[in-house]
């Protein structure tokens, strides 16, 4: 399912791309002051590394991105916490105190990052990239008591945050021609999130130790990743449009003994101007990844997000944005966006908390 969904997103940029040849119908008039700045000139906030600078421009941005996820399923599923506790197995079952089924259930989580960057271009064919996260993390949980049967003994909550893998990226330009280009994304991602987050647990036996969080609670990789990927960009009138197709690919195994698993993701999307300074946008994007490989010994117990088996999986997201530039004094060239999505579809590896909605809000300023 995930090969036909995503030949179908490249096919349809492609489409987009041959069909599209006509140039900016905007009159080329003589203007008085500078000429009006189109809010659609990047892509929608949500879509990193979509365009090019000129020689010497340099650009700086904030994203506060949040994800809000809550219930869980197998598959396409959704599953209660109580079908869960009595029907899947744990996977460390046969340890000193693991009982032979799931007895915590994560609920909710939620998680807000802030994304710092900077472009800067040597030359008008390659654009240098960097960004700098910062993560927080918070999730729910529900504890059964031990043994077996739906008697809840109590709940908690772990967090997490601090700094996140640091990407730096080079845009190569391959081909332009009026308002359609195209750019290679070459991109490493540098293992700075921490792998070693810890939390204070309830256990099934009402124990509150401090514990390694699961891998889905850290916040990084722990390995240096390749971060490929290719962007096309067209328009014509009040019209944008673009596509992205971007993977990350792990490089090893991280010092606790595993790897995320690689990821896939293509995206396309349209913008239309409704006066220079706004425009509104429509994405679609499907992503899939994969399941971890290896595992930490020291993150171990009678949970869904113990076990490596349970992460990763296939989504199509749907996303709606709103954008706009300054146009005059201070304010010229300040681009400000929002952007609102939420899964379509969901088909999880194992067992897993779903997502709800995301939210992206961003700030961009070229010199």
């Amino acid at each position: 399912m995930t090969t036909k969904l995503l030949t179908a997103l490249i096919l349809g940029a492609g489409l987009s791309a041959s069909a599209a040849m006509a140039h900016d119908e905007t009159p080329a008039s003589v203007q008085a002051g500078p000429a009006p700045l189109r809010a659609d000139g990047h892509a929608p906030i949500g879509v990193m590394g979509d365009h090019r600078h000129k020689t010497g421009e340099l650009m700086f941005s904030y994203r506060f991105m949040h994800m809000d996820m809550g219930g869980n399923r197998r598959g396409t599923s959704a599953l209660s916490p109580d079908t869960i506790v009595t029907t899947v197995p744990n996977r460390f079952f046969g340890m000193p105190g693991m009982p032979p089924t799931l007895r915590i259930v994560p609920t909710d989580m939620t998680m807000d990052m802030h994304m710092f960057g900077a472009m800067y271009a040597p030359n008008d064919r390659v654009t240098l990239m960097a960004m700098l996260p910062y993560i927080e993390k918070r999730m729910n949980h529900l504890t059964y008591m031990g043994g077996a049967g739906t008697t809840v003994r109590g709940g908690f909550q772990t967090s997490s945050s601090g700094i996140g893998d640091v990407k730096v990226s080079a845009l190569v330009g391959l081909h332009e021609s009026g308002l359609h280009k195209w750019h290679l994304n070459l991109g490493l991602s540098l293992p700075t999130g921490s792998i070693s987050e810890t939390g204070r647990i309830l256990t099934p036996m009402g124990g509150t130790p401090v514990v390694r969080l699961p891998y889905g609670m850290q916040l990084g990789s722990g390995t240096y990743d390749l971060l490929p990927g290719i962007t096309y960009q067209g328009g014509a009138g009040d019209l944008r449009w673009g596509a992205q197709m971007s993977g990350v690919i792990r490089l090893g195994s991280n010092d606790a003994g595993y790897s995320l698993g690689d990821e896939l993701r293509a995206t396309a999307w349209m913008s239309r101007q409704l006066a220079p300074w706004i425009s509104v946008s429509g994405r679609v994007e499907g992503k899939s990844i994969g399941r971890i490989d290896g595992l930490d010994p020291r993150i171990m117990g009678p949970v869904q997000t113990a076990d490596p088996r349970n992460y990763g999986g296939d989504t199509i997201s749907v996303y709606g944005g709103l954008n706009l530039v300054g146009q005059k004094g201070g304010w010229r060239g300040h681009r400000f966006a929002l952007e609102l999505g939420a899964p379509v579809y969901q088909d999880l590896n194992g067992v897993q908390m779903e997502t709800d909605w995301t939210l992206t809000l961003g700030w961009q300023k070229a010199f």
